[in-house]
């Protein structure tokens, strides 16, 4: 299955049918469900899975601005924002993506061929300590021009052997045919593959995100959903210019999300309906009555309204029970555990964003 994309239609604006305020009733209902028109569609939104989405929306990006500050606990008087872990409403904001644009991206070479080489081995794994283990075990930060698939292999596959984790497991990056016995060595083989194709080349020279995708969903292994996280990732570099509401995948948690948020779509994609949500979010924040802080002068983006449905996915498991959604999930797994040293948040300088705010290129 290729891309679910948008195209850059704009949308208009949120007007509910026959009734513009009507989707001002309890919060925490489930059952009420409403028309809402985007362009000549009605589809049909559950109105307390639609609310809880803008307030859940609000709340953690307040949150997220409160921990950048230094405020001491508590963030918030959400119970399920305090008990469980929530990615933030930005993804560049969360753990990974900050030591990917600080520790990995903007540390070392900007050469195309280093930069794709580091942030691909660090994306496969999507593991901050796997990073560190190999930079401490091969006595370097890991690099193209320094590459050798046996010292590589080895150091993966002690740990293994002393059962530590080398994957991540925010979501599952499959095992591509390379005939290597552990995945981590196909892995291997796959960026050995990536590297001497000349695809870095053609990533630098894509005309926009959607060719960059292309581009890596042609890879063994990488299926839409995982293509267009790692093509966002290039676009966090230099070696990538591309605009991130050009286009949106939609993965399996926003799809649950959407699901619990629309009863009928009347035939729109997911990738229409997020493109919707970002068209229409200034004005519902303003209708709820709700502050949404920006990133520092950026809004919010395709990816991060993709990632606040998939948030909302889980959040509704415990503030709407009554609602299944498509993965028919009940329980939060993980809860929330304050990291011991806070996040010094970091940006691409392409953002724009203030000074402290920008990610310095380190040698």
């Amino acid at each position: 299955m290729r891309a679910l994309s948008t195209t850059r239609t704009r949308y208009l604006p949120y007007v509910l049918h026959g009734h513009p305020t009507a989707l001002s009733g309890d919060p925490t209902a489930t059952d009420e469900v409403r028309p809402v028109r985007v362009g000549s569609r009605r589809p049909r939104v559950r109105v307390g899975v639609y609310h809880a989405y803008w307030r859940f929306a609000a709340e953690r990006q307040r949150v997220f601005h409160l921990r950048a500050a230094g405020a001491p606990m508590p963030w918030t008087q959400d119970p399920i924002l305090a008990r469980y872990k929530f990615t933030n409403v930005y993804r560049a904001a969360d753990r990974v993506s900050q030591f990917l644009i600080r520790d990995v991206i903007y540390a070392g070479p900007q050469e195309p061929d280093e930069l794709v080489f580091r942030v691909l081995l660090f994306k496969l794994f999507n593991r901050i300590e796997t990073w560190k283990l190999l930079t401490e075990e091969l006595g370097e930060r890991p690099s193209w021009s320094g590459y050798d698939f046996a010292a590589y292999d080895e150091v993966l596959t002690r740990a293994m052997a002393r059962g530590e984790r080398i994957y991540s497991a925010a979501y599952i990056v499959p095992n591509p045919a390379f005939g290597r016995l552990r995945k981590h060595g196909n892995h291997l083989r796959l960026l050995e593959h990536v590297m001497t194709s000349g695809l870095p080349g053609r990533l630098a020279g894509a005309k926009g995100l959607r060719e960059v995708y292309e581009l890596l969903l042609a890879l063994p292994g990488l299926g839409p959903f995982l293509a267009f996280q790692f093509a966002i990732d290039l676009a966090y570099s230099p070696v990538v210019d591309a605009d991130e509401d050009e286009f949106v995948v939609a993965g399996p948690g926003c799809l649950d999300g959407l699901s619990k948020m629309f009863t009928d779509t009347d035939g729109l994609r997911p990738a229409d309906l997020i493109a919707w949500i970002r068209d229409v979010s200034a004005d519902e924040f303003d209708r709820l009555g709700l502050e949404f802080r920006d990133l520092w002068g950026r809004r919010p983006h395709l990816i991060d309204w993709q990632n606040v449905c998939c948030e909302v996915s889980k959040y509704t498991r415990v503030s709407h029970p009554d609602v299944a959604g498509r993965s028919g999930r009940t329980r939060i797994k993980q809860e929330f555990r304050q990291t011991p040293t806070p996040i010094d948040y970091r940006f691409p300088p392409k953002w724009g964003l203030p000074a402290e705010r920008t990610a310095r290129l380190r040698s």
